[in-house]
């Protein structure tokens, strides 16, 4: 069963310890509502990580972090006392606020520059060609587990605006210029390409412009 999340953080935790193996680790972090109605074995997304809950009590819980999560993740670089975003996986019926978000990151990006306009923190964040392909504007990115609007794409990198509510409640206020953030692309966009680049419907045909066109689109 896959989780879905909907990037809108329903508050921010705090590491309290991380014990770290060979090629993996386990992380304790000090919550409250995510734990509510918490059972072992539920998700709960850590900085927009899908994280399986393995041990809990009334005001924390431990997940295990594999090698190949914290290779691809900021999570490698957390710190005793680190604040995180946290959200539990939305429950059929629940409303979605944000937008899908599987908490399956697709890699890093770097905080380049924060500026204020207004009421907003303009911030602008690079990364790879092999994300960048699936931002465009007023398109949905979840930015260590976010939901955020893209404002606008540049060559290298894309810019999101934090309204003053979302830079209070989550690890974006506190961040800074050269700091890592977790990046997963919409997925809708990722499916899309898939089936123009080849993948197949029922019928056995792949999407390309005329199947767009033979159905009304105009392309």
């Amino acid at each position: 069963m896959v989780n879905i999340f909907t990037g809108i953080i329903e508050e921010l935790g705090k590491v309290r310890d991380i014990r770290t193996g060979s090629r993996s680790c386990q992380l304790e972090i000090g919550a409250g509502v995510v734990l509510t109605d918490v059972k072992l074995g539920d998700s709960i997304a850590v900085n927009g990580v899908c994280l399986t809950v393995v041990d809990f009590d009334s005001d924390r819980f431990v997940a295990d972090v594999m090698w190949e999560t914290l290779r691809k993740t900021n999570l490698e670089r957390l710190h005793t006392g680190d604040l995180v975003n946290l959200e539990r996986a939305l429950r059929l019926g629940d409303r979605l606020g944000g937008h899908l978000v599987l908490g399956h990151v697709d890699g890093v990006g770097r905080i380049i520059e924060q500026r204020q306009v207004d009421i907003a923190l303009v911030t602008r964040i690079g990364c790879s060609p092999e994300l960048l392909r699936y931002v465009l504007p007023k398109g949905s990115v979840a930015v260590d587990g976010i939901s955020l609007t893209v404002v606008e794409c540049l060559s290298d990198s894309f810019t999101v605006s934090l309204i003053p509510h979302t830079a209070k409640s989550t690890t974006l206020g506190w961040k800074k210029p050269g700091d890592l953030v977790n990046l997963e692309t919409d997925i809708i966009g990722k499916y899309v390409e898939q089936l123009m680049r080849g993948g197949t419907l029922a019928s056995g045909k792949g999407i390309d412009l005329a199947f767009l066109q033979e159905h009304g689109f105009g392309v």
